[in-house]
Protein backbone atom coordinates (compact mmCIF):
# COMPACT_ATOMS: atom_id res chain seq x y z
CA UNK A 1 0.00 0.00 0.00
CA UNK A 2 1.51 3.36 -0.95
CA UNK A 3 2.28 5.68 1.92
CA UNK A 4 0.39 8.94 2.15
CA UNK A 5 1.94 12.33 1.69
CA UNK A 6 1.54 13.25 5.37
CA UNK A 7 3.35 10.21 6.65
CA UNK A 8 6.28 10.81 4.27
CA UNK A 9 6.57 14.45 5.30
CA UNK A 10 6.29 13.62 9.01
CA UNK A 11 9.53 11.61 8.72
CA UNK A 12 11.37 14.66 7.34
CA UNK A 13 10.31 17.07 10.11
CA UNK A 14 12.68 15.77 12.85
CA UNK A 15 15.58 15.71 10.38
CA UNK A 16 14.93 19.30 9.25
CA UNK A 17 14.62 20.52 12.83
CA UNK A 18 17.88 18.84 13.77
CA UNK A 19 19.63 20.32 10.71
CA UNK A 20 18.35 23.77 11.64
CA UNK A 21 19.44 23.67 15.28
CA UNK A 22 22.93 22.23 14.80
CA UNK A 23 24.44 25.45 13.36
CA UNK A 24 22.87 27.46 16.17
CA UNK A 25 24.40 25.19 18.80
CA UNK A 26 27.80 25.37 17.09
CA UNK A 27 27.60 29.17 16.92
CA UNK A 28 26.69 29.39 20.62
CA UNK A 29 29.64 27.20 21.52
CA UNK A 30 32.07 29.26 19.37
CA UNK A 31 30.99 32.61 20.86
CA UNK A 32 31.37 31.36 24.42
CA UNK A 33 34.96 30.26 23.70
CA UNK A 34 36.02 33.38 21.77
CA UNK A 35 34.35 35.90 24.09
CA UNK A 36 37.12 38.37 25.09
CA UNK A 37 36.66 40.40 28.25
CA UNK A 38 34.89 43.70 27.61
CA UNK A 39 37.12 46.76 27.92
CA UNK A 40 36.19 49.05 30.75
CA UNK A 41 35.00 52.51 29.85
CA UNK A 42 37.52 55.24 30.37
CA UNK A 43 36.57 57.70 33.08
CA UNK A 44 36.75 61.33 31.98
CA UNK A 45 37.69 64.02 34.40
CA UNK A 46 35.30 66.96 34.35
CA UNK A 47 36.66 70.26 33.03
CA UNK A 48 37.92 72.67 35.64
CA UNK A 49 35.71 75.60 36.50
CA UNK A 50 36.02 78.57 38.77
CA UNK A 51 34.01 76.63 41.34
CA UNK A 52 31.09 79.00 41.07
CA UNK A 53 29.25 77.08 38.39
CA UNK A 54 29.19 73.41 37.45
CA UNK A 55 29.94 72.34 33.89
CA UNK A 56 26.78 71.17 32.15
CA UNK A 57 26.79 67.42 31.63
CA UNK A 58 25.77 67.82 28.00
CA UNK A 59 28.76 70.00 27.14
CA UNK A 60 32.42 69.11 26.88
CA UNK A 61 35.41 70.37 24.95
CA UNK A 62 35.77 67.32 22.73
CA UNK A 63 34.46 69.31 19.76
CA UNK A 64 37.38 71.72 20.07
CA UNK A 65 39.73 68.98 18.84
CA UNK A 66 37.61 68.30 15.74
CA UNK A 67 38.72 69.49 12.35
CA UNK A 68 37.00 72.81 11.62
CA UNK A 69 36.77 74.38 8.21
CA UNK A 70 35.06 77.59 7.19
CA UNK A 71 31.32 77.06 7.73
CA UNK A 72 29.33 80.21 8.54
CA UNK A 73 26.05 78.32 8.89
CA UNK A 74 27.48 76.02 11.56
CA UNK A 75 29.02 79.07 13.22
CA UNK A 76 25.66 80.83 13.38
CA UNK A 77 24.01 77.67 14.73
CA UNK A 78 26.63 77.49 17.50
CA UNK A 79 25.93 81.14 18.38
CA UNK A 80 22.20 80.37 18.63
CA UNK A 81 22.85 77.40 20.91
CA UNK A 82 25.20 79.56 22.99
CA UNK A 83 22.44 82.18 23.29
CA UNK A 84 20.10 79.46 24.57
CA UNK A 85 22.63 78.47 27.22
CA UNK A 86 23.11 82.11 28.24
CA UNK A 87 19.36 82.57 28.68
CA UNK A 88 19.29 79.49 30.90
CA UNK A 89 22.26 80.66 32.97
CA UNK A 90 24.64 77.94 31.78
CA UNK A 91 27.63 80.18 31.21
CA UNK A 92 30.25 77.47 30.64
CA UNK A 93 28.11 75.78 27.99
CA UNK A 94 27.60 79.15 26.30
CA UNK A 95 31.35 79.81 26.33
CA UNK A 96 32.03 76.44 24.69
CA UNK A 97 29.46 77.15 21.98
CA UNK A 98 30.78 80.64 21.28
CA UNK A 99 34.30 79.19 21.04
CA UNK A 100 32.96 76.60 18.62
CA UNK A 101 31.36 79.37 16.55
CA UNK A 102 34.69 81.18 16.30
CA UNK A 103 36.37 77.96 15.15
CA UNK A 104 33.84 77.52 12.34
CA UNK A 105 34.09 81.18 11.28
CA UNK A 106 36.92 83.24 12.73
CA UNK A 107 35.42 86.46 11.35
CA UNK A 108 32.07 86.05 13.14
CA UNK A 109 32.11 89.30 15.14
CA UNK A 110 28.88 88.46 16.95
CA UNK A 111 30.42 85.27 18.34
CA UNK A 112 33.51 87.15 19.58
CA UNK A 113 31.36 89.80 21.29
CA UNK A 114 29.15 87.24 23.00
CA UNK A 115 32.18 85.17 23.98
CA UNK A 116 33.65 88.27 25.63
CA UNK A 117 30.42 88.94 27.54
CA UNK A 118 30.22 85.33 28.74
CA UNK A 119 33.89 85.26 29.78
CA UNK A 120 33.39 88.55 31.63
CA UNK A 121 30.45 87.05 33.56
CA UNK A 122 32.66 84.08 34.47
CA UNK A 123 35.25 86.56 35.82
CA UNK A 124 37.89 85.51 33.28
CA UNK A 125 39.11 89.00 32.44
CA UNK A 126 42.02 87.95 30.20
CA UNK A 127 39.82 85.79 27.96
CA UNK A 128 37.12 88.48 27.90
CA UNK A 129 39.66 91.13 26.92
CA UNK A 130 41.04 88.90 24.13
CA UNK A 131 37.53 88.26 22.77
CA UNK A 132 36.58 91.94 22.92
CA UNK A 133 39.84 92.89 21.18
CA UNK A 134 39.14 90.42 18.38
CA UNK A 135 35.60 91.82 18.09
CA UNK A 136 36.95 95.35 17.77
CA UNK A 137 39.44 94.23 15.14
CA UNK A 138 36.59 92.72 13.10
CA UNK A 139 34.05 95.52 13.66
CA UNK A 140 35.84 98.77 14.49
CA UNK A 141 32.88 100.87 13.27
CA UNK A 142 30.12 98.97 15.08
CA UNK A 143 27.63 101.12 16.97
CA UNK A 144 28.66 99.56 20.30
CA UNK A 145 32.41 99.75 19.55
CA UNK A 146 32.89 102.71 21.91
CA UNK A 147 31.31 100.86 24.83
CA UNK A 148 33.38 97.77 24.08
CA UNK A 149 36.57 99.85 23.99
CA UNK A 150 35.71 101.21 27.43
CA UNK A 151 35.20 97.64 28.68
CA UNK A 152 38.59 96.62 27.30
CA UNK A 153 40.20 99.58 29.09
CA UNK A 154 38.45 98.70 32.36
CA UNK A 155 39.49 95.01 32.14
CA UNK A 156 43.22 95.85 32.38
Amino acid sequence: MPEGYNSIMSRWIPGLLLAGFLPLAAQEQATSQDNPPKPQLEQRTPPKTSGKQAVPAEEDKSFLSEEHSFNPLQSQKSVEVGDHYMRNGKLQGAIYRYQDATLWNDSNAEAWLKLGKAEEKMKDTKAAKDAYTKYLALSPDAKDAGAVRKKVQSLK
